[in-house]
This record gives structure tokens, C-alpha cells and sequence, in this order.
């Protein structure tokens, strides 16, 4: 169990954390905000994962919203407070929807083809700024790109943290990157006091709740299925809302059931009676508060980092995810075509009234899908 919740949390810390740090660039966060983020995200999986997985006696694992992590990366002209506006109406639209039952009935009208769109226009952008950073970074690239390349073809899973390592180790022995004075001071949580604003709620807010729901939730859920067990539907919904809207006020953005991750810690190496499975959540909570309480170690290495190093690194992380949303846009023909628009608007990264990209393209998608719709009707 041990090794599994190991693995499982390293993926998920080493594979993402550089694209939670873009995050926290976007909205202006400093120094002091990012490691509270850090901190406090880390915690509320922690605390999630070990109480989902006490209470219903069932391997839960949580992970922190990857594309809604994108997502906010990809915004502009928002202050800190107002990102943590919007990720505390995030928390609480999650735990509605598992205390409402009509509001989940709304999110599942949703075509499954124009959700995955609107993600895949979120994640687009970040992978394409890949190979311009592997050109700035020049001959530093080529271990990364080989590493993860080499890697991905026995396990995927190890690829992205396998390109993290050896960007460590290259940029700060060959790559004249300089060690920061570490140190271990006592981490600390920043209250931020949210602030609301009607046009980054329907910018943000709705468009991180939708992805995350739409990503990461329902794969999660699916994944504790196929592996044979019944998830906790409504407790998780309603716990890793009313967590992310807690965390929120300290800087982190939303929490959800993790799916690759979450396959780690249910397989059959994990504990030979499937019944005892349930005690890998306690560990893998307790690692993640202890990688928490290591951020003001960890995030002065990242950070001192060449700037190129996190982004190629961040577009790695992501092609497996755009994939995965691309396949699912393209999946269904009826949908195709809204798609496709989605996509576009999307990826364009255009803001109008101070709306954000990503709801314009679901807005103009569901749009000519209902037009479509109606159109091909007797």
C-alpha cells in the first residue's frame, strides 16, 4: 500500500505542480500567496482523501483540477482576490450538485462532445508553447522531450515526473540554473478575502466548475467502478466542494476524484483483499500532507528553474489530457461540427466583457448544437 500511494502521489504532485505555479503567475499571486495555494491544496486532498476513504470503506483518491488549473493559467487581467472569488463559487457549485439533484441533471445535458471541446481549446494553447520553449531552451530540451518519450513507452503514467527529474538535474548541473539558500521554515497559510465579481464568475468560476466536472469528477468516478467498487457519488461531490471552497479563501483552486492516479492505488498489488484496499486513501492522504508541509522546499527549486524548463514541462503534461479531449470531441459525429467551434472560440483565447475564452466557446458551441439539433428535426 505503502508504494502505491507513493507512486500515486509523486505522479500527481511532480506531473502538474508546474502548471498549478502558471496558475498562480496568472492571477498575480506572490510569493507568500503561491506557497499558501500550495499548502492548502495539498492539505485538502490530503484531508479529503483519507475521509472519503474512512467513511465509505473504499480506496478514494483526489487530485487537484489539472485543466481547470489550465484554465486558469490561460486567464488575464485577474487580481488574486478575485481568482479566489471565483474558486470558492466553484467549491460550492460542486457541493450543490451533490446536495441538488436537478443541477446535476443540468450539467449531464451538457454534450459530452462540446464539453471535451471547451477543454481541449483550454489545454491547446499551453502544448503548443511547448516547442517554442524547447527552442529557446535549446540543447537543454532534447534530455526532457528523450526522457519522456523513452519513458512513455513502458509507463505513461512515470513519463511527465521522469521529464520533471531530468530538467532538474540538467538545468542545475549543465544548465548554469543556481541552487537556492534552502531552508525549512515553518509553511503558512494566507487568508485572501474574496472578491466577487459577476463576469468572473461566468468567465472562471462556471468554466473551472464545468471542466472539473466534466475531467476529472465523472472519470473518477468511473474509474472506482471499473475497478469494482461503487463511489461515493454525492459524499465526494458534496466533501471536495465544500474543501475547495475552504481552500479557496487561502489561494487554491478547486479539488476532484482523481482517475489516473486513482488506478495506482485500486490495483490488485496494492493488497491482496480488495475489502483492505480502502486504507491506501489514509496513506495517500497522509503523503500529501506531508509533501504540503515541504512546499517552502520544493517550490524554491522549481522556481529557480529556467522559465522554459516548467513550460515545456507543462506542455508534456498535458498532450496525454488533450488527446483524451480531443477523443472525446470528435467521438460522437452529430456533435462534431459544435465541436469544432467550441474548440475554436475557445483556443482563440478571445474575452469579451470581461468573459474568458473558455465560456464563449461553450456558449457559441451549445449554440449551433441546439441550432443543429432543431434543424434536423421532422
Amino acid at each position: 500500500m505503502l508504494s502505491a500511494a507513493l507512486v500515486a502521489a509523486l505522479v500527481g504532485y511532480g506531473s502538474t505542480i508546474a502548471l498549478v505555479l502558471a496558475a498562480a503567475q496568472a492571477v498575480g499571486a506572490t510569493p507568500a500567496q503561491t506557497a499558501s495555494w500550495v499548502l492548502a491544496i495539498c492539505l485538502a486532498k490530503g484531508v479529503g482523501s483519507a475521509g472519503l476513504s474512512l467513511y465509505a470503506r473504499v480506496p478514494v483518491v483526489l487530485a487537484w483540477s489539472t485543466p481547470g488549473a489550465a484554465l486558469i493559467a490561460a486567464t488575464a487581467g485577474l487580481t488574486m482576490a478575485e481568482a479566489v472569488g471565483a474558486f470558492v463559487a466553484t467549491g460550492l457549485l460542486i457541493a450543490l450538485t451533490g446536495a441538488v439533484k436537478p443541477l446535476g441533471r443540468a450539467v449531464a445535458l451538457i454534450p459530452d462532445g462540446i464539453a471535451a471541446a471547451m477543454l481541449a481549446g483550454v489545454l491547446l494553447p499551453f502544448c503548443l508553447k511547448g516547442t517554442t520553449a524547447a527552442q529557446t531552451l535549446g540543447w537543454l530540451a532534447l534530455p526532457m522531450v528523450a526522457v519522456f518519450a523513452l519513458v512513455r513507452l513502458r509507463n505513461p503514467v512515470l513519463a511527465v515526473l521522469a521529464a520533471l527529474a531530468t530538467g532538474i538535474v540538467t538545468a542545475y548541473t549543465l544548465g548554469g540554473a543556481r541552487l537556492p539558500a534552502l531552508s525549512l521554515p515553518l509553511p503558512a497559510l494566507t487568508f485572501i478575502p474574496p472578491t466577487i465579481r459577476p463576469d468572473v464568475l461566468l468567465g472562471l468560476a462556471l468554466p473551472l466548475y464545468l471542466v472539473t466536472m466534466a475531467s476529472q469528477n465523472l472519470p473518477g468516478f468511473a474509474t472506482m467502478r471499473a475497478a469494482g467498487y461503487t463511489p461515493p457519488v454525492r459524499p465526494a461531490l458534496i466533501t471536495t466542494g465544500l474543501l475547495s471552497a475552504l481552500s479557496g479563501l487561502f489561494g487554491a483552486h478547486t479539488i476532484s476524484m482523481a482517475a489516473i492516479t486513482a488506478a495506482i492505488c485500486m490495483g490488485d498489488d496494492v493488497h491482496p483483499d480488495r475489502a483492505e484496499r480502502w486504507k491506501v486513501g489514509l496513506i495517500y492522504g497522509g503523503i500529501w500532507v506531508a509533501l504540503g508541509l515541504l512546499s517552502p522546499v520544493i517550490l524554491p527549486l522549481l522556481q529557480s528553474l529556467p522559465p522554459g524548463v516548467m513550460t515545456l514541462l507543462v506542455a508534456l503534461a498535458l498532450l496525454g489530457p488533450l488527446m483524451g479531449a480531443l477523443t472525446g470531441a470528435y467521438a460522437t459525429p452529430p456533435t462534431r461540427f459544435a465541436a469544432t467551434i467550441t474548440l475554436a472560440v475557445t483556443a482563440s483565447g478571445v474575452a469579451a466583457i470581461g468573459i474568458g475564452a473558455a465560456f464563449w466557446g461553450l456558449l457559441v458551441g451549445l449554440a449551433v448544437f441546439t441550432l443543429e439539433t432543431r434543424t434536423r428535426r421532422p
